[in-house]
């Protein structure tokens, strides 16, 4: 899984998205965010989530997406069921993926994160594809950035976000990358579901 120069995946298929901007300048990416997404909601498969992330999402598609006509949103990828990735934003730049947030007393985590959003819910377990493909694709960001932390939305914005929700596999991630020192500021170096 090798990032070219242009801080793209040469694996993924890229959909460029407009939502995203430049870093601060001197910026280090230091940490990951895992989050999922679904569109509409826990329903998988469609379009949905390429055309909110394109600024084409359609309102009359789903009642749902009424909500969604005024939101500016991106992520750097997106992980189908199948492990097919997506590429929305170039690692080098900014995506919008994690909102007002605050990571270990520091604020604006899209200044010096990447985001990985996996197709799934808060309802529903994810697949072996999508774990094969976040561990593979994590160890080649950890390779290519000086990534210090991983976490979930919900550790960045705990009083808005629950995701990537009680079914992600945090004990099977951290032993797939094996680099648990990744995981201790979020406490996620889990049994189950629970974190420590």
């Amino acid at each position: 899984m090798p990032i070219d120069a242009a801080g793209l995946l040469h694996t993924a298929q890229f959909i460029g998205s407009p939502n995203c901007d430049e870093r601060p300048t001197g910026t280090e990416i230091s940490l990951l965010v895992i989050h999922n997404i679904s569109l509409p909601p826990n329903e998988f498969g469609g379009n949905g989530v390429i055309e909110l992330f394109t600024n084409q999402i359609d309102p009359q598609a789903h009642p749902y997406y009424q909500s969604l006509q005024e939101l500016k949103v991106s992520a750097h990828f997106f992980i189908r069921r199948d492990g097919v990735v997506i590429q929305f934003v170039s690692c080098h730049d900014r995506a919008w993926h994690a909102g007002v947030s605050s990571w270990q007393g520091k604020d604006r985590c899209n200044d010096y994160s990447i985001g990985i959003e996996l197709e799934g819910s808060d309802i529903t377990p994810f697949t072996d594809a999508q774990y094969t493909t976040l561990i593979a694709l994590t160890q080649c960001l950890c390779g290519h950035y000086p990534i210090k932390d991983i976490a979930g939305h919900a550790d960045i914005a705990p009083d808005r976000k629950t995701d990537p929700g009680p079914w992600f596999d945090w004990q099977r991630y951290t032993a797939g990358i094996n680099r648990s020192d990744l995981f201790r500021a979020a406490g996620h170096v889990s049994i189950g579901h629970e974190k420590l």
